[in-house]
């Protein structure tokens, strides 16, 4: 096991969300798979011990032991287009218990835009793998990171908080449903973007509306006519774009790219044309408005979307909270044997120093000294002391750590930390 860390480290989680930053300041703190590569590597070499990075549509988030939350804060304004100034003035901090709590109101969908999105544990998960492979989670985070997951799964399974479809792509069907309802004419649809999101809007789509004009566009074709496959659905080639445009009645963009891909001056139709934008940063020019015969509606007009099956969910919470409870004391015992553990090990270690001493000394001054029967009954007594002082360490309801501080004053034990790597 690699050496601990030392005390002056905390974990922190610190970020941005939908819930203070509108979709244009999320746009300039989000990062790209290759920001996020590039921070993981600098943060390593900075000897930042274990770090995770999520940047989504609705939040960007870093998870991660350092000496200071500015350490992280800086990283996260080097590697994408936000301020510290911003930051400040929209961001959260949350530190060691605060931190953890917060990670798994996220990764249980507690904090999502649609309560109960199940998405963003699967985001969750790749993020602490691609730290992992850096070497930069260490065994608090993994651990962490495990219980968040357990307490995801018995939410899905032991409520309802995830029934029925969520996310934004959801939200995009939704509204259509509701905007254009069955029976009308069937509206082509255009799907731009046949990323993570366009895959699941797409889906969503078929599963929801039971439309099939449905066209898709991505730059890398192979990728929409591994989708469209799926579907039976058309593919068109991206030189095609502002043709397919002119014929669709409702765009989806999702495209993922730093910069807006559709604007107005890609637009060649004056029939009413709803685009709907599901990216962070946005990928529609806002100046598409300043046609009479186009409505744009953002990701974040689309989460506020209501159905019966998300305003059910809310009944849901205080089971869920319950859950996490239960998951995160498992964690927290875990916590608690991993500091003390050490401790016991080197109290163990002094008392049988000790034991081997008086035997040696007894066996000259007792004649008729039994060498084993004493050996047997003083390990029972170690083993009882250690026993004692385990449960009070257990049962500590001040600071373990304090505790451990004060055996290791006592039997003047070797230092230990808090946190293990």
């Amino acid at each position: 096991m690699a050496a601990a860390q030392p005390k002056h480290f905390s974990f922190y989680s610190i970020g941005l969300s939908y819930r203070k930053a509108d979709a244009e300041t999320r746009g300039q703190f989000s990062l790209s798979e290759e920001g996020i590569h590039n921070l993981l590597l600098e943060a390593k070499g900075e000897g930042i011990p274990s770090l995770a990075v999520i940047s989504t549509c609705n939040r960007t988030e870093l998870y991660g032991f350092a000496q200071h939350p500015f350490q992280l804060i800086r990283l996260l304004c080097e590697h994408s287009h936000g301020t510290v100034e911003e930051f400040q003035k929209i961001a959260y901090i949350h530190k060691n218990e605060d931190a953890c709590n917060h990670l798994y109101t996220v990764g249980t969908g507690l904090d999502s835009q649609i309560l109960g999105d199940f998405e963003i544990i699967g985001q969750l998960k790749m993020a602490f793998k691609r730290s992992k492979k850096l070497g930069l989670i260490n065994a608090y985070m993994e651990r962490l990171m495990n219980c968040v997951i357990q307490a995801s799964k018995r939410i899905k399974t032991e409520t309802e908080l995830s029934s029925g479809a969520t996310s934004v792509s959801f939200a995009s069907a939704q509204y259509i449903l509701e905007n254009f309802p069955a029976g009308g004419p069937a509206k082509k649809i255009l799907l731009f973007g046949t990323g993570k999101i366009g895959r699941n809007t797409c889906e969503n789509l078929v599963k929801h509306t039971e439309n099939k004009q449905i066209t898709l566009i991505n730059r890398t074709k192979d990728k929409a006519e591994r989708i469209a496959g799926r579907f039976d659905l058309i593919v068109k080639d991206y030189a095609q774009l502002e043709e397919e445009i002119a014929q669709s009645d409702i765009i989806i963009v999702a495209t993922g790219a730093q910069k807006p891909t559709v604007s107005k001056q890609i637009i060649h139709t004056n029939k009413p044309l709803l685009i709907m934008d599901l990216s962070i940063p946005k990928n529609v020019d806002d100046n598409v408005t300043e046609l009479d015969n186009v409505q744009l509606i953002h990701l974040d007009e689309l989460s506020k979307v209501t159905h019966k099956t998300l305003e059910n969910r809310e009944n849901f919470i205080p089971q869920a909270q319950s859950i996490i409870s239960e998951v995160h004391a498992d964690f927290k015992q875990w916590m608690v044997s991993r500091q003390f553990a050490p401790t016991m090990q080197a109290l163990k270690t002094k008392l049988s120093t000790l034991k081997d001493a008086e035997i040696k000394n007894s066996r000259t001054k007792f004649s008729d000294f039994n060498h084993e029967q004493a050996d047997v009954l003083a390990d029972r007594i170690i083993q009882k002391i250690a026993g004692h002082f385990a449960n009070h360490l257990r049962n500590e309801e001040e600071s373990t750590e304090e505790a451990i501080s004060l055996l290791n004053k006592v039997f003047k034990l070797e230092e230990l930390s808090s946190y293990e790597s």
